[in-house]
């Protein structure tokens, strides 16, 4: 249950991130986090499972953390600068409450996604709260080509509030990418 919390709550952050970025000239594909189904076998000695869809190939890790507890970028691929750029956009959306702390899969489609946030009980997570990740990201994040496309801010140390888009300096629901597309 607590796998499907995290993967499907950090999915709709990535469907958030995807419409910024596609709104922007030069951003290019943007990972999609897939989803991760709870289903339920009665008749099972287990009766809860976790069902995805199959990626069709090894996983590859590109965002990681490390056995000392620290955030690590698996190489400068397009992917793994995107991703990173994703874990930027989350922790300044929400204003240093939430991190994308783990990411792997095929391609563009992620799967395995862990999360550290210091706001207790948030979505009903318990076991991927790392809070000490989110002190540590500001000093550990080497923005990238993405980061500046996306006119994301150079991080300090987070006051957590309420959230809002870091992107395209938005500041009503006027400025959506949605909105930008049409005019």
């Amino acid at each position: 249950l607590q796998e499907c919390k995290v993967q499907n709550s950090s999915r709709e952050y990535c469907k958030i991130f995807a419409a910024e970025a596609r709104a922007v000239p030069d951003f290019g594909a943007v990972p999609e986090i897939i989803p991760l189904y709870l289903i339920y076998r009665p008749a099972n000695n287990i009766p809860y499972a976790t069902m995805e869809e199959d990626l069709g190939g090894p996983c590859e890790q590109y965002c990681v953390t490390d056995r000392d507890g620290s955030l690590v970028a698996r190489g400068t691929s397009e992917i793994v600068l995107k991703c990173c750029t994703f874990q930027h956009w989350v922790y300044q959306w929400t204003n240093g409450n939430i991190l994308v702390t783990d990411m792997e899969g095929v391609g563009w489609k992620l799967t395995n996604v862990r999360i550290a946030t210091n706001l207790k009980g948030y979505q009903g997570l318990k076991e991927s709260c790392f809070p000490s990740l989110l002190e540590q990201f500001p000093a550990a994040h080497r923005c990238n080509r993405y980061c500046s496309i996306l006119g994301l801010k150079t991080l300090e140390p987070a006051k957590p509030k309420g959230s809002k888009s870091p992107c395209m300096g938005r500041k009503s629901a006027q400025s959506s990418p949605q909105l930008q597309k049409k005019m």
